[in-house]
């Protein structure tokens, strides 16, 4: 039924759950599975950058830690597929917001399901903080798993 999988995380001990059972998923069926991360966007709407003195080379120490923090969390997910014989291909999209380059990368790579993580947030708590996960839900064409 699945042959190809995505898989989104943070790298974070919520997005782990998520990953976990991604491949648990991929090695029972023998899919395959595609890891994505994302980095958000720097928000230049709160300042004006152009008069500020070292902003290109803050922008830029930041564009690296996403780099570096993204090959970390894709690094680990990938250990954690070959510990089970999966095969993981490793996506990170830099500066988007996650549900898009989610929902753009499910399509490019045709994948049959999104796994991802969710708190599961009820009330106020939901509306303040919004969601990834859900914005995934509400406008993906696909099928899509959410671990809690």
């Amino acid at each position: 039924m699945y042959r190809s999988i995505l898989v989104a995380t943070d790298g974070s001990d919520l997005a782990a759950r998520g990953v976990e059972h991604a491949v648990a998923l991929a090695a029972g069926l023998g899919a395959s599975l595609v890891a994505i991360t994302v980095s958000e966007p720097w928000n230049t709407a709160l300042t004006d950058p152009s008069g500020l003195v070292g902003f290109d080379d803050f922008l830029a120490d930041y564009r690296a830690a996403a780099k570096t923090r993204a090959d970390e969390v894709l690094a680990a997910v990938a250990a954690i597929g070959e510990a089970r014989g999966v095969a993981v291909q490793t996506v990170f999209v830099p500066e988007r917001p996650p549900a898009d380059a989610i929902l753009d990368t499910a399509e490019a790579r045709d994948v049959d399901l999104v796994v991802m993580a969710s708190h599961g947030r009820r009330g106020l708590g939901r509306l303040l903080l919004g969601s990834q996960t859900r914005s995934v839900v509400a406008r993906s064409e696909r099928p899509v798993l959410i671990v809690r």
